[in-house]
């Protein structure tokens, strides 16, 4: 069996901490495992596959004799570090997004477009974590029928906003059971009990830069240059699982029923589309998994070409690690 020298760049935070436990997850033939952060987080125990490793500071010379390289950091750090990474002759795979809309970096979602990961030239970068979640739930439909339209309402959890908006949520909602006044840090306004229905800055009309990744990344993935999308992107007081309601416009009207046959063999989706029954996606219910969760199909009333679905996906998991181990995957089989 095939073995590699893997490094996560970024390795003491929430993705990257997610990376080490889907790499051991799904069995990924790593030989020599290097975990990597800041200056700051040097020294840091990390544990995988029952050893504990010690976090090394990410400089230019740690790359060498690295085979693969998951990115949890930031953009500066990904830009920063990538020369040495390609210069090491190592295959980066970014979470970033420094290289999403660089056309010469694939942008896959390995159930959507997983051939284009082959088409790399050292660097193959992972989309926004919505936009990963949506493309899975409807890429099956898009095959039956392309999609020219799409209006989209993403319910982001805080832990979208990494640890500390886990923990905002968590200390106004106790603040507030005492009669103590929240303290707002990794958001603008009261997270607990509130929705706040800004995420990015503005960039575009009004659009912030969250919502157009799910036009400018799902052109790409999807294959769709034409593809336009209104896109509302709200935080909500959710832990865990980001969750968005989707109305697509098609070439050929699909009914209900056909897009429900289509999602449930759909890699990467689980139908869950009952409603007499109170069956739905639900964050809960798609957390701590890679299923995105797709239901409460039915037309949309306002098109005829059109259909409404509901779809929750663990976006640490799916939106993040699971999808960048999944194109290492791809690109280093064990055999």
């Amino acid at each position: 069996m095939k073995t590699y020298t893997v490094a996560i760049l970024g390795a003491t935070g929430a993705v990257g901490r997610e990376m080490l436990n889907i790499l051991e997850e799904r069995q990924f033939p790593v030989e020599n495992l290097i975990p990597l952060a800041s200056g700051r987080s040097a020294g840091q125990a990390i544990a995988f596959r029952g050893e504990t490793l010690r976090v090394e500071e990410a400089q230019p010379d740690a790359f060498r004799g690295v085979d693969l390289v998951l990115g949890a950091a930031d953009n500066d750090t990904a830009l920063a570090m990538a020369p040495a990474i390609l210069d090491a002759g190592a295959l980066f795979v970014d979470n970033s997004s420094a290289f999403r809309m660089d056309p010469t970096v694939p942008l896959v979602v390995p159930e959507v477009n997983g051939n284009d990961a082959f088409q790399n030239r050292g660097i193959v970068a992972n989309p926004n974590c919505s936009t990963i979640i949506a493309v899975t739930a409807i890429a099956a439909l898009n095959r039956l029928s392309p999609v020219r339209s799409m209006i989209a309402s993403t319910y982001q959890a805080v832990s979208g906003a990494g640890v500390a908006g886990i923990a905002e949520l968590e200390a106004q909602v106790k603040a507030l059971s005492t009669g103590e006044k929240p303290v707002c840090q990794a958001f603008p306004y009261q997270i607990a009990y509130n929705l706040i229905p800004q995420i990015g800055q503005e960039v575009n009309q009004g659009y912030t830069s969250e919502e157009m990744k799910m036009q400018n990344e799902g052109r790409r993935i999807l294959h769709l240059p034409e593809l336009t999308v209104s896109c509302t992107c709200v935080r909500v007081p959710v832990i865990r699982s980001h969750s968005i309601s989707l109305n697509l416009t098609f070439d050929r009207a699909i009914s209900p029923e056909e897009a429900r046959q289509a999602i449930s063999t759909a890699p990467g989706c689980r139908l869950a589309d009952d409603l007499a029954a109170g069956v739905y996606p639900m964050p809960l219910a798609a957390s701590n998994q890679d299923l995105v969760y797709v239901g409460r199909i039915r037309p949309d009333l306002t098109n005829p070409k059109g259909l409404a679905l509901w779809c929750c996906g663990d976006q640490i998991r799916k939106g993040a690690a699971t999808n960048a181990v999944q194109i290492a995957q791809l690109l280093c089989p064990a055999e």
